[in-house]
């Protein structure tokens, strides 16, 4: 019966259900990116150099390669006469990462640029007035320089 009663304090701390919430938005999330990579910039980067990336691939087997020297085939139709390497979609998801490394990084600087303005635009707090312990060593301190 221990184990049963540590499992439910386990999995009813909020640290649980924040990790739960972190889950579920960082998917919903993930779409987001997938989407503005594939559909706004891959776009872009596919008409600076003019290329389809997706569709770049080597016939592992002979009758894909003699399909292919008969006609350009898509991946997929490649796919269906037999086995491919398909480089080019590797290709793509180096460009995506590299893409979503970087929009990450512009976001993390933004918000490390923004916390050290939010800090330096906090005022320092007013200095403290000296001690009660701080006063009378200053104060003996002025009686044995009278005395001296």
């Amino acid at each position: 019966m221990g184990l049963l009663k540590e499992f439910r304090e386990f999995a009813l701390k909020g640290n649980v259900l924040d990790l739960a919430v972190g889950v579920i938005i960082g998917a919903a999330f993930g779409g987001i990116v997938n989407s503005l990579i594939g559909d706004v910039m891959m776009p872009v980067v596919a008409m600076a150099g003019n290329v389809d990336y997706s569709n770049w691939y080597i016939g592992l087997s002979s009758a894909v390669r003699e399909a292919g020297a008969k006609g350009a085939l898509s991946l997929d139709e490649a796919r269906k006469i037999g086995p491919v390497m398909a480089y080019g979609k590797f290709i793509t998801v180096i460009i995506n990462f590299l893409i979503l490394a970087f929009c990450i990084f512009v976001v993390v600087k933004g918000f490390n640029t923004a916390r050290k303005r939010f800090e330096a635009e906090k005022a320092a707090p007013p200095p403290t007035g000296p001690t009660l312990d701080q006063k009378l060593l200053t104060e003996i301190r002025d009686l044995l320089a009278k005395k001296a």
